[in-house]
């Protein structure tokens, strides 16, 4: 079966996203004790704002057209703590695969999926992110069980990128 599509309405929101970051700078301009105001003014809107032990995590995705999700985490006085782009090989690794990591944490730490599928010999959930790999774009999926905790991942390559060798 074929992935389905988990925001119909986000490749437009991506772009405009990724007009306005390229306006307003990069990951490295959220420096650590910045108010949450000033993030939101420069960067607008966060795709969610997620709980975290101490505060919040306002989290920018490209997904599903684009290939980063920025982690912007403020703490319970309203201040930046740490903003990082998370979709890279370093911190996939940071994935256990024996169960103890769920739905919600994988959401938490990297955002909305691009795609939630299923494939034919895996009983649950597959989520896909796109991301860039040095100089390769690529897909990674995280395979879940039916009671919703982390198995197995993999990398592979994004299809898009074959489209232009025909």
């Amino acid at each position: 079966m074929a992935p389905t599509p988990l925001h119909t309405s986000r490749p437009l929101a991506a772009a405009l996203l990724a007009a306005l970051l390229t306006a307003c700078g990069t990951v490295e301009n959220l420096t650590p004790g910045m108010p949450r105001a000033e993030v939101l003014s420069r960067w607008g809107q966060p795709t969610r704002v997620v709980p975290v032990p101490g505060g919040e995590r306002l989290q920018y995705s490209f997904q599903p057209t684009g290939q980063e999700a920025v982690m912007v985490d403020i703490d319970a006085a309203g201040r930046v703590v740490q903003a990082r782009q998370v979709l890279n090989e370093n911190d996939f690794a940071r994935i256990a695969l024996d169960g103890s990591w769920t739905q919600a944490d994988i959401g938490r730490e990297f955002g909305p999926p691009a795609y939630v599928g299923a494939v034919g010999r895996w009983d649950g959930p597959v989520w896909t992110y796109r991301w860039r790999g040095g100089m390769v774009d690529q897909m990674f999926y995280v395979y879940f069980d039916p009671a919703g905790r982390v198995r197995r991942t993999e990398m592979g390559m994004d299809p898009r990128q074959f489209r232009n060798m025909r």
